[in-house]
């Protein structure tokens, strides 16, 4: 039995208290928040369920066995910390830490107290998301030119962290998951209009090892709820999105051919293919679940979880150096480290 103590019961928290419950062999004994009323709400949907104002007696709690992390991103890492030096396992949301040397201390005490630490990138564990990496690693569109992704919406707007921290680690996480690839510089642009020095729309530009280019719009002031990706190859092209209901996916059989060689202008022209347009077939299933539950098959396995430490300290490099774009006016900043798997000396 995998007993987990939660710490942040706000908007996210409950949601994960869920779907552990949900899990056989696992039980949610315990939860933190600063909040009475999300206290009660727990205590109400989950009777039994232990509350606690002071996230303190969760960490000492000999019960718990592992701790989620659903708090603002700057309390991340002293909270992580604390659980890993109790022997504690820990799941926290993302974005993991607010700077990149804070995940590198995290990556190490769990290795350190042979402790699994995960990172909450759910979209790593959605079905759509899954099978277009299937797609894309089979070389089914080919030559990747460029992927394009927009997530926008009317709020939620946050108080400690712009829009690109808030929004834009999905798609850097989809995005990174699907290529495999080095994420090697960023640019970004953005601009505050309610509240001075937190951007509220913003637009990154990701430079890969492999010359691929990724744009991501991310926005809290716009009128209609947008979540798109699209991945632009050599032979088909891809379109995601996570607001249908059934056909999430859609590949398009287009795209532009240049004539190999050619003796003057006048016998340059393109030519552009319009095929079919199907959507293939994906399982149903909630991704948060999927994720739970792979968190508990790594602690109960001593496995590296798909989204481990050091998938975190990608997403969060690439935060930090679209945090210096913004703040020079959008040149391109390097990504302190930019691989997913490899461990960082």
């Amino acid at each position: 039995m995998h007993r987990i103590g939660v710490i942040g019961c706000g908007y996210w928290g409950p949601n994960l208290i869920r779907n552990f419950n949900a899990l056989p062999h696992c039980r949610v004994v315990v939860c933190a928040d600063t909040q009475k009323s999300n206290l009660a709400r727990m205590e109400a949907l989950y009777p039994g369920i232990q509350t606690t104002n002071e996230y303190r007696q969760i960490l000492e709690n000999p019960e718990v066995d592992a701790v989620v992390v659903v708090t603002p991103v700057l309390t991340h890492h002293p909270i992580a910390h604390q659980a890993l030096l109790h022997d504690k396992h820990v799941f926290v949301e993302k974005p993991m830490c607010h700077s990149s040397q804070a995940c590198l201390d995290l990556i190490h005490l769990a290795d350190e107290r042979r402790k699994i630490l995960m990172v909450g990138h759910t979209f790593e564990y959605a079905a759509a998301v899954n099978k277009i990496k299937e797609i894309v690693q089979r070389g089914d569109l080919g030559e990747i030119l460029y992927v394009s992704s927009a997530r926008l919406n009317l709020g939620i707007f946050q108080k400690d962290i712009n829009v690109v921290w808030d929004l834009a680690p999905h798609d850097i996480s989809i995005i990174t998951y699907v290529l495999e690839e080095d994420c090697v510089s960023v640019s970004c642009q953005g601009k505050a209009n309610y509240r001075k020095g937190v951007e509220d729309v913003a637009c990154l530009t990701l430079h890969f090892g492999n010359d691929t280019i990724a744009f991501i719009q991310s926005s809290w002031l716009d009128p209609k709820k947008v979540r798109q990706t699209t991945i632009v190859g050599s032979r088909k092209m891809l379109l995601y999105d996570d607001t249908e209901p059934q056909e999430k996916i859609r590949i398009y059989d287009k795209g532009v051919d240049a004539p190999p060689y050619y003796d003057t202008f006048g016998e340059f022209a393109f030519s552009y293919r319009y095929g079919d347009i199907w959507s293939p077939r994906i399982e149903d299933y909630e991704p948060l679940r999927k994720e739970c539950a792979h968190f508990l098959a790594c602690i109960s396995e001593d496995r590296r979880p798909r989204s481990c430490g050091y998938s975190g300290l990608l997403i969060v490099s690439v935060l930090e150096a679209a945090s210096e774009s913004l703040r020079r006016g959008g040149v391109a900043i390097p990504v302190k480290y930019p691989r997913r798997y490899r461990k960082v000396s």
